[in-house]
């Protein structure tokens, strides 16, 4: 299917969901991939994995780019050569890229039980404003917004459990704030996010100023 969902956010921020349907051969249709990034494609053993990579390549141009415009650092954060600020999810049949006017990160999750046995390794804090009730979808909100903010940061090394944070939320309202602290790279983020009813969960942070 073409585009499942766009979020027009503030700041120049806009954000550009696909669900994945298509056969691998429909999704390469009028693709122009660079070498390496053929051989990445060609590299990878899970069909998941390779439809997911083509459909961050057919929403980067259905937002008027290409695969040449975009290039990864060694930590592979990626990077859009009109300076503009890029983030990529996908997780399992959904894909998504953000594209901003200021830093900015991106996640989708897909709400599974097995977060629970894992939440002691990135949730510090906010394991105050815990409750019984849809714990699973408390917690992969706050591990997909740390998934964002991590995602701002271009160097890698940042712990999810000592370094990120967020503040405490109520579905209702879509929204909270986070923060990251390491070293000298001390930034406020807005943080958004929202449930798709295939049982995902968006969520995304931008840079305040």
């Amino acid at each position: 299917m073409p585009i499942y969902k766009t979020i027009t956010s503030q700041n120049g921020t806009t954000i550009y969901v696909w669900k994945i349907e298509e056969s691998l051969d429909e999704l390469k249709t009028d693709l122009l991939l660079q070498e390496h990034s053929l051989t990445r494609l060609n590299g990878m053993k899970s069909e998941l994995h390779q439809k997911g990579f083509l459909s961050v390549r057919k929403l980067l141009k259905h937002a008027g780019y290409q695969d040449l415009n975009l290039s990864y650092n060694e930590f592979g954060k990626p990077f859009l050569d009109d300076e503009k600020h890029i983030s990529i999810t996908h997780s399992f049949n959904f894909a998504a890229i953000l594209i901003s006017d200021k830093e900015a990160g991106i996640d989708i999750e897909k709400n599974r039980e097995k977060i629970v046995n894992i939440h002691h390794r990135f949730v510090n804090t906010e394991v105050d404003s815990l409750s019984d009730e849809d714990l699973v979808k408390q917690l992969t909100v706050i591990w997909g917004a740390k998934e964002s903010m991590y995602k701002t940061y271009p160097y890698g090394g940042l712990s999810f459990h000592d370094h990120i944070g967020i503040n405490p939320f109520l579905f209702a309202e879509g929204r909270s704030t986070g923060r990251v602290i390491f070293g000298s790279w001390k930034k406020e983020y807005e943080i958004k996010f929202e449930f798709f009813e295939e049982g995902f969960t968006l969520v995304y942070a931008l840079e305040k100023h």
